[in-house]
């Protein structure tokens, strides 16, 4: 299994995509906006603008990280035989999904931690150290519904069409999650589909912990619950995928 979990390491961080988008993306827009609205508070969360979006911007890096190194690699090792070969292996199916998981949580920790370096070097965010702590593992941890997700998809669509969909599903949880448009300026309706999505669970548990409150309790258990619906959704998928196969 160490193996395997190098081996996918290795492939993702020679992808452009997944550089430009994972690491790229929310360090170059955490400085913009951060030089625009960086002194400002936000009203919602009460917290300084430099603050609320090192944990959006970092999140929309780790949500995307999540996403694009399962989704569409799982989609082209499935329809490439790959996923066949591995079922000869030792591996079980879900020892494979558990595999799959493990790398991807692996690869969304450059995004966390660039985004937080920039905001102390460029906007001198300061946390004490345990809440830093908490800070970076609830938001690691808090991936693997996201994972879980682009694992479904991949194991439900062809390449081509795997590709737009988890495009689209990561733009789209951004937007929902508050981590591109805050809470406070969306429309009625947006809001009222934003709070049963994962992203936004995720999004409210990383601002209370940088505002030095503990995660509130129903969106700890969204986030669980999401997860738990998800991995065993991905689990079915695989099972159905390599079944067809």
């Amino acid at each position: 299994m160490r193996h395997y979990i190098k081996v996918e390491l290795l492939r993702m961080l020679r992808n452009k995509r997944y550089v430009v988008f994972v690491v790229a993306f929310p360090v170059g827009f955490y400085l913009l906006y951060a030089n625009l609205w960086g002194a400002e508070s936000d009203q919602a969360t009460g917290l300084r603008g430099s603050v609320m979006l090192m944990v959006s911007m970092g999140a929309y890096g780790a949500l995307a990280a999540a996403m694009m190194s399962t989704a569409v690699p799982w989609s082209q090792e499935r329809h490439s035989g790959w996923l066949r070969q591995l079922q000869i292996t030792p591996l079980p199916g879900r020892a494979i999904v558990l595999t799959k998981l493990v790398s991807s949580l692996l690869l969304v920790l450059p995004s966390l931690v660039l985004v937080g370096l920039a905001a102390v070097l460029t906007q001198h965010v300061s946390l004490p150290p345990g809440r830093w702590a908490a800070l970076i593992l609830a938001m690691w941890a808090g991936t693997i519904p996201f994972a879980a997700l682009g694992l479904m998809i991949g194991s439900l669509l062809p390449p081509d069409t795997a590709q737009p969909v988890a495009m689209v599903g990561m733009f789209g949880l951004a937007m929902l999650g508050g981590l591109w448009l805050p809470e406070s300026i969306m429309p009625a309706a947006m809001k009222s589909v934003a709070h049963v999505t994962p992203s936004y669970d995720y999004a409210s548990i990383g601002w209370r912990i940088a505002g030095g409150d503990a995660p509130h309790p129903a969106h700890a258990a969204g986030i669980l619950a999401w997860a738990a619906v998800l991995v065993a959704l991905a689990l079915v998928a695989y099972r159905r995928a390599t079944t067809r196969a």
